[in-house]
């Protein structure tokens, strides 16, 4: 899944980068609150992590003027400042969650995942679809008696394509969700990864619309 950090102290932005990248997401990092304003107008991240003691424009200017402009990305503000009165405002201006430095990842990642999953609908960590199943904690995926635990591309692509059952991703949007900013994607990076999907699974696991892009049928 595709992440927008915000945050401008160097050393923890480079450690949350390492350790969002082991976890198989693609991190986009900016540093201050204007670049985080024009990065929130792309719809193709999962999931913010918001700082708040933000150059050029505050953590809270930036959520307020997101949920203002309907922006409804989940929002996780990761930050120093522990008053209540901080998190109330927080949540209050539509943070999803609100987390105090420092942190352990363990609990950074089983938020985001929290929050992707309400984001979704869904109560647990399986993604189910028809005979289609993928666990977001182990990013292990089942389709009747075969099960193999997806690598990280692989993983994205599915739960991008089973988060909305039905509807056509093109190839620019699945590009979108699973690489981040500066990353070289090879004209047919996605060819190769849905090719891989459907040997351990089956053609019919990913159905191509010619001309359109692809999908997971929702039964």
């Amino acid at each position: 899944m595709r992440v927008l950090l915000v945050e401008d102290d160097a050393m923890i932005g480079k450690g949350l980068v390492t350790a969002l990248s082991a976890a198989g997401m693609s991190v986009d990092w900016v540093r201050d609150g204007a670049q985080a304003d024009a990065a929130l107008g792309d719809e193709g991240y999962a999931i913010v992590l918001l700082d708040l003691g933000l150059p050029r424009a505050d953590g809270f200017e930036v959520l307020k003027a997101a949920r203002r402009e309907g922006i409804k990305t989940p929002v996780l503000i990761i930050t120093a400042r522990d008053h209540i009165d901080d998190r109330v405002a927080g949540l209050d201006l539509g943070a999803d969650d609100y987390l105090v430095k420092p942190f352990e990842t363990r609990e950074l990642l089983a938020r985001m995942r929290a929050l992707i999953r309400r984001r979704a609908g869904q109560a647990t960590p399986l993604l189910a679809v028809g005979l289609l199943e993928l666990n977001t904690e182990t990013h292990e995926m089942s389709c009747g008696s075969a099960t193999e635990v997806l690598p990280a591309r692989e993983y994205a692509l599915m739960h991008a394509l089973m988060e909305r059952p039905g509807r056509i991703l093109s190839r620019s949007q699945i590009e979108e969700r699973i690489y981040g900013w500066g990353e070289e994607v090879e004209s047919n990076a996605v060819d190769v990864l849905i090719h891989s999907v459907r040997r351990k699974f089956g053609k019919s696991v990913i159905l191509n619309v010619r001309g359109a892009g692809w999908m997971v049928a929702k039964s």
